[in-house]
């Protein structure tokens, strides 16, 4: 299994690198689509589509990616769209979680599957738009939430003893967040006094919300931190409600793209409101 999870690390690595930093961020928009669309099959499968239906839907979730393109939306502030995701993921997240397992079983197949589209077009917009913002913006918001998962990960193995959502995701603990709190704090101030040391052109997420003053950080960070736990959390919501342990196999040793992304589908349109 490491053995696994190492090589398709490396491979996505050696895909995903080159197009973050390549000049023209139209390539990096491209790549994230085909997962985006991945991700989407993914999500079709989960909430009881078959693999015809699925494929169906992946497609549509490109197409609608492909048309926000083609009409220009990536070069639009957007930020009604932004406010608006912001106050459904909060609501929305909410909502769902307190429900239940067996509440999001109960909703209409198709309002779950217009729920997936949404989640996921608006993600890619959010990405591919950071990307264009600048790839230490970019940069920022993948790592917030790669270092939120490690040291959550580690501290709640070590400390964790009450636990998060017992009947949604049985192995975090509250523990965990507050470690992953605490980790990404710390990459915050880091790279804030590493923007400022190297006059970087493109502020990174930690230097805009901390525009105000570094007060604003301690302020801002828990928040994101949560609703990042909150796309983790509704992903594993909605595969305990499919009855699989993986959303799929595309990603050997990683189980599937929405394995991956989850925290990323809340995060990364909120943190446009930065932007």
């Amino acid at each position: 299994m490491l053995y696994q999870r190492v090589i398709t690390a490396l491979l996505l690595l050696a895909l995903l690198l080159p197009a973050l930093f390549y000049p023209q961020p139209t390539v990096f928009a491209a790549v994230v689509l085909l997962f985006i669309t991945a991700a989407a099959w993914e999500w079709a499968r989960l909430n009881g589509c078959a693999q015809a239906a699925s494929l169906c839907w992946a497609g549509l979730c490109a197409s609608l990616c492909v048309g926000l393109w083609v009409v220009g939306a990536l070069q639009l502030p957007l930020l009604p769209l932004w406010q608006g995701a912001a106050l459904a993921w909060v609501l929305g997240g909410a909502w769902v979680l307190r429900r239940g397992v067996p509440a999001w079983g109960q909703l209409a197949p198709l309002l779950r599957q217009l729920v997936g589209m949404l989640i996921l077009v608006l993600a890619w917009l959010a990405v591919a738009r950071a990307r264009q913002v600048g790839i230490n913006f970019l940069l920022s918001c993948l790592v917030l939430v790669w270092v939120a998962d490690v040291f959550a990960y580690f501290v709640g193995r070590r400390f964790g003893r009450r636990k998060l959502a017992l009947t949604i995701s049985p192995g975090k603990s509250w523990e965990g967040v507050w470690g992953g709190l605490v980790g990404v704090l710390v990459l915050a101030f880091v790279w804030r006094a590493a923007d400022s040391a190297l006059q970087a052109d493109v502020p990174s997420l930690y230097s805009r919300i901390a525009a105000p003053g570094a007060w604003m950080l301690v302020l801002t960070l828990p928040f994101l931190v949560a609703m990042s736990v909150v796309g983790d959390l509704l992903e594993s919501l909605v595969k305990r409600s499919a009855g699989v342990k993986d959303s799929s196999g595309l990603l050997p040793g990683h189980g599937g793209v929405l394995d991956r992304v989850d925290a990323l589908l809340p995060l990364m349109p909120l943190v446009m409101l930065w932007a």
